[in-house]
């Protein structure tokens, strides 16, 4: 078993690699994290890559927008991936992303701790997001047609 350090120097090179060049397989990822001298198997790189919140798009692993940069409201380089956005009830909101993508819009959602957001719940390609009541979610439609032009 890795430690905690271990963990964290094998996801900051997989950071580096996936900044550095088009990776199109797990496996492509894998057999360079070995040559880079890291202990690693499939199922590891499978966890890694989502708890980093990398997303496959257009055939190639993407990263997500910088933690801080989200925080502070910039979604423009996640404003790509989404697709759509419906109205579920007075206190539900359905935004729908390109297949892959949900994820890691909706964990920019959370990390921005926009007060009318109740909580998120995403799949691949969908994100249920909850407000407590009407004017709340008046607010946060508002706020996602501005940022993702839907």
């Amino acid at each position: 078993m890795l430690s905690d350090a271990q963990q964290l120097e094998r996801r900051g090179a997989i950071v580096r690699i996936l900044r550095e060049g088009l990776v199109r397989k797990q496996e492509d990822l894998v057999r360079l994290l070995k040559k880079a001298g890291h202990e690693v198997t499939q199922s590891s790189i499978s966890r890694d890559l989502r708890d980093l919140g990398v997303l496959k798009a257009s055939g190639r692993y993407v990263l997500p927008a910088d933690e801080v940069t989200r925080a502070n409201g910039d979604f423009g380089a996640l404003a790509q991936f989404v697709r759509g956005l419906r109205l579920a009830g007075p206190s539900l909101t359905v935004l729908r992303t390109t297949i892959g993508a949900a994820q890691s819009v909706a964990v920019a959602i959370d990390k921005a701790e926009w007060p009318e957001v109740a909580g998120t719940l995403s799949g691949d390609d969908t994100i249920f997001i909850a407000t407590a009541n009407s004017r709340a979610q008046e607010a946060l439609v508002g706020r996602l047609r501005a940022l993702f032009r839907v």
